[in-house]
């Protein structure tokens, strides 16, 4: 096995920003007879969007500024969040034989350890604060403490962010009609120039999303088809529902607005409805790196399975969901077995009644009056109806249908007097 220095990035194109941190990654390389491999996303970017430019040209970008090698992190940033992702990541790299990581920021390494100890002693890498600079690296530092300080951690002065931006370089180049202007190219080194310019002049560049499905899926999907996929919770698919119909991505980005998503959960969202990623498939997911150690136990499945049932049972008790939920995070609470079944009465007609079956399964969701409400097929008619649930339960239920990657599932139970369904959770 190599001993190796690692970088991990997009590089959406590669700018001299890039350039400066693979050739201190060479020298640090070259100085210590090691291997130099660049980890690119793939598939999405890191901020849950399509790449610009492709996988293979930013390949060839990376290599062709003294890159060993060039691997790749596929199948992530659709289904997860950064703070799942980089623990991810980051184990791949010490698998492979990664002995130090490397990366650019604004601050000082002291300032990064500063910023990331206070996650570190939580166990918890969700919610950094947006006021944070390089928070990003913040968050690569201290999973990096988390999972044992096994990597060492390199800091580089980075370029004026400002002006070395992938974003803004593709945004340059969309608005002058595709077209590379003087100012973007002293901006990119020679070698990105020259690839770049092929890419578009082949036509592989920009990348973009499959928005035909996309508008299939939110002008189409039921409620209850829309519960299923990650990352949309009750609120946002009313909003979905009643803002129907999309034909441009404008009013995609609109509903979510109105859902109080904010762009990045934005874009994940959209992937997960572009890709059709369910919730059970992320939650599959996140417990198989939990098997391997990978996740915090704060952000475990169970975690906040545990804090659904804790913030239900606190609110029978006359305490605000905001007030059990942080003494839930602050005070590292434990909870003894929440139920992840849970039996409700049904509301049906005479007719509903006699044409439902034991066993039949059913999707739930949450009605267009934030109740939570049950659909199935029975005899070739489609069945609507309100779950009855003591406050509690419809608590715990409605955190859990709300969480972005936990799903439900229901099927009708025979009853004493009609039906009810037996509702599983995860």
């Amino acid at each position: 096995m190599f001993i190796l220095i690692g970088i991990s990035a997009d590089f959406d194109p590669v700018h001299k920003g890039h350039e400066k941190l693979i050739k201190e990654a060479r020298k640090l390389a070259d100085s210590e007879g090691k291997k130099l491999v660049v980890y690119l996303n793939k598939g999405f970017s890191a901020n849950h969007a399509p790449f610009f430019v492709n996988f293979e040209a930013r390949r060839e970008m990376a290599l062709a500024l003294g890159a060993d090698d060039v691997k790749s992190f596929e199948g992530l940033h659709h289904r997860l969040v950064l703070s799942y992702s980089v623990p991810i990541r980051l184990k791949q790299m010490i698998d492979d034989g990664v002995t130090d990581y490397i990366t650019s920021a604004s601050i000082t390494l002291d300032e990064i350890k500063s910023k990331a100890q206070k996650f570190i002693d939580e166990g918890n890498f969700v919610g950094m604060p947006k006021s944070y600079t390089n928070r990003n690296e913040i968050r690569w530092y201290a999973i990096n403490e988390f999972l044992g300080s096994k990597l060492n951690y390199h800091v580089v002065k980075e370029f004026n962010k400002d002006k070395y931006s992938g974003r803004l370089i593709r945004q340059s180049i969309i608005d002058n009609d595709m077209v590379i202007t003087e100012d973007v190219e002293k901006l990119l080194p020679e070698t990105t120039v020259e690839i770049l310019q092929r890419e578009i002049d082949a036509g592989r560049v920009p990348g973009d999303r499959n928005w035909a499905e996309i508008y299939k899926r939110m002008n189409t999907y039921s409620r209850g088809n829309l519960e299923k996929i990650a990352y949309l919770n009750g609120n946002t698919i009313n909003e979905i529902i009643k803002r129907r119909v999309y034909r441009d991505p404008e009013s995609i980005w609109a509903v979510f607005r109105r859902s109080d998503y904010g762009p990045v959960m934005t874009r994940l969202a959209i992937s997960a409805i572009e890709m059709e990623v369910t919730k059970k498939e992320v939650m599959d997911l996140m417990k198989s790196y939990e098997s391997q150690g990978v996740i915090p136990d704060n952000q475990k499945v169970q975690r906040v399975i545990d804090r659904a049932w804790y913030v239900a049972c606190e609110g029978e008790k006359g305490i605000s969901a905001r007030d059990a939920n942080n003494k839930f995070r602050s005070e590292n609470m434990t909870v003894e077995n929440p139920p992840l079944t849970i039996e409700a009465g049904l509301n049906l007609t005479r007719f509903e009644t006699k044409i439902t079956k034991e066993g039949i399964n059913t999707d739930l969701y949450v009605d267009k009056n934030g109740k939570i409400s049950v659909q199935f097929k029975s005899e070739g008619k489609k069945i609507k109806t309100n779950l009855r649930l003591p406050a509690r339960d419809v608590t715990y239920l409605r955190y859990i249908m709300d969480s972005h990657f936990i799903p439900v599932n229901g099927s009708i139970k025979k009853a004493k007097k009609g039906f009810k369904v037996k509702v599983v959770i995860g």
